[in-house]
């Protein structure tokens, strides 16, 4: 089965948090175009002056936050006493439901490439007790394709489950690594 793709989404730089350098692929105006994705932003520097202000404590709720790191490293801290790292190859899982107050810290490695997306909690979760799932590098399937690999971090592909079962809004996130100029479809 194949989709028709309805629309092409540019990015575009900006700052958030105490400074970080990023392109933001969803947000803002557009929300409502691609619920419940409220936002994407992609971060990929070498220059430790464009994430090192990071996004020191500041609330979130009625979201899911999940936080992919290909590079890099991301220490981080919430008001429910939660501490840890999240390394090249891992992600987060964040589920702030009623409310959670946290921050995330990137530490300087000579490169930060990942990227977060926010997604919106239906009516009837946007209460929910907070939680986090961190997803270590080992395990997250990594399945071998003709023309590359796929690592699955949640959803299913080829009846492989990912690492991370989410609760509340059945999301697919796969890390895909085709080949160069390697023709790729996912179904």
């Amino acid at each position: 089965m194949y989709r028709q793709i309805s629309k092409v989404k540019q990015g575009y730089r900006t700052r958030d948090g105490a400074g970080v350098s990023l392109v933001r692929v969803i947000g803002n105006a557009d929300t409502t175009d691609y619920d419940p994705f409220l936002m994407l932003d992609a971060f990929d520097s070498t220059n430790p002056k464009d994430y090192m202000a990071g996004f020191p404590f500041h609330p979130h709720r009625g979201i899911e936050t999940i936080t992919y790191l290909i590079e890099g490293e991301i220490e981080h801290q919430d008001s429910l006493g939660n501490k840890g790292v999240i390394k090249g190859g891992e992600a987060q899982w964040m589920t702030a439901g009623s409310g959670i107050i946290h921050q995330e810290m990137p530490a300087a490695t000579p490169r930060l490439l990942g990227a977060q997306i926010w997604l919106n909690l239906s009516k009837e979760n946007k209460m929910v007790d907070p939680s986090y799932g961190d997803i270590k590098k080992e395990d997250i399937p990594v399945v071998q394709i003709p023309n590359g690999e796929i690592k699955i971090i949640a959803g299913t592909y080829n009846n492989i489950s990912g690492a991370f079962k989410p609760k509340y809004i059945p999301a697919t996130y796969f890390d895909i690594r085709p080949d160069p100029n390697a023709e790729f479809g996912v179904w």
